[in-house]
């Protein structure tokens, strides 16, 4: 007789774990948003202008990450692009970097801004509990380093990234590892490599008590209480609550920010997020320590709300603060 394995917790529509330990990503939300979480397969052909590869970081830990390259255009003035390291949202918990949502995105960024985009995937909770996908992020940026050494190779990246101008990016629970990856960062030797700027986006900085923007603003597809609570739990140390450094790095209980070596920082909100007030209260600690840190603020959404194609493509007020968004990083990026 076969034993059937039981439902012990779920993140509707996301996340199903068993009692066997194992746990099942598959979408069962609306079919129409499916599309969203679908693999997209990397090509070397220019699509639109960018290709794209998956590259092996690390063969002893099997770290990968996604390369986009943008094509070179004509009248372009520069040999060598800036690099953009990208870590994606989900919680911690959910997502990956060949997300359909993430490609249409970062690969536009990769052709509008004219950088290369290097998306790391992270090792997922409860699997892999915090802080494993911090030190994957950091892995992805000494492999940079590694290749600006010369100590290793990778086709695109040697010949076409100017690694004296490489970013961080992250949303949600990627705006995280940016911060803890940049202030990793900061005790390091990094050269010839330089950590030019750090850009997080709707950072999922949290504290235990509910604030007034999680009591107040509306949910959405991409955030609710319910998926606050229940990813934090499965991908936070066993023991630990919101106010671990990673979650609040404005805390008592995180490396005062004042002692950080960042690079400027450009912290982009949204105005109905659910978590605005700690993000904000992370923007105003940033400002008081004396760190560079410049805000742009999307008025009207919802937190990820970029991501969302589907309402990127339909709801015009949506796409505009989308362009404008991007409009922002790309001038922060040219700028620094």
């Amino acid at each position: 007789m076969v034993c059937q394995k039981k439902l012990v917790d779920e993140v509707s529509g996301w996340l199903r774990i068993f009692d066997d330990g194992s746990v099942d990503r598959t979408w069962t939300g609306p079919p129409e948003v499916k599309i969203m979480a679908e693999s997209v397969p990397p090509h070397e052909d220019f699509l639109d202008g960018v290709a794209t590869r998956d590259v092996v970081a690390d063969p002893n830990s099997g770290l990968k990450v996604r390369i986009y390259l943008p094509e070179k255009k004509a009248d372009s003035s520069y040999d060598k692009m800036p690099v953009v390291i990208h870590f994606h949202g989900g919680g911690f918990c959910i997502s990956r970097a060949d997300w359909y949502m993430y490609y249409s995105t970062y690969a536009k960024l990769a052709a509008s801004a004219g950088v290369i985009v290097v998306s790391v995937y992270l090792r997922l909770a409860p699997e892999h509990r915090l802080p494993a996908p911090c030190h994957d992020g950091y892995a992805a940026l000494l492999w940079l380093r590694s290749l600006a050494r010369g100590d290793s190779h990778e086709e695109w990246l040697n010949s076409h990234a100017d690694f004296t101008r490489v970013f961080l990016i992250g949303d949600s629970s990627g705006g995280n590892i940016v911060h803890q990856v940049a202030a990793m960062a900061g005790d390091a030797d990094l050269s010839p490599l330089k950590l030019a700027g750090a850009i997080p986006i709707h950072p999922g900085f949290v504290r235990v008590e509910r604030s007034k923007s999680e009591l107040e603003h509306p949910e959405s597809p991409f955030l609710t209480l319910d998926m606050v609570d229940k990813f934090l739990s499965f991908a936070l140390p066993v023991g630990c609550n919101k106010e671990h450094p990673i979650t609040c790095p404005m805390g008592e209980a995180a490396p005062p920010l004042q002692g950080l070596r960042l690079p400027p920082v450009l912290l982009c909100l949204a105005e109905k997020d659910l978590i605005l007030d700690t993000e904000m209260e992370y923007y105003e600690a940033m400002q008081k320590s004396g760190q560079e840190v410049e805000l742009v603020e999307s008025s009207g959404m919802g937190h990820s709300f970029y991501l969302n194609r589907i309402a990127v493509k339909v709801d015009p007020h949506t796409a505009q603060q989308t362009q404008k968004l991007f409009a922002a990083i790309s001038d922060f990026i040219h700028k620094h």
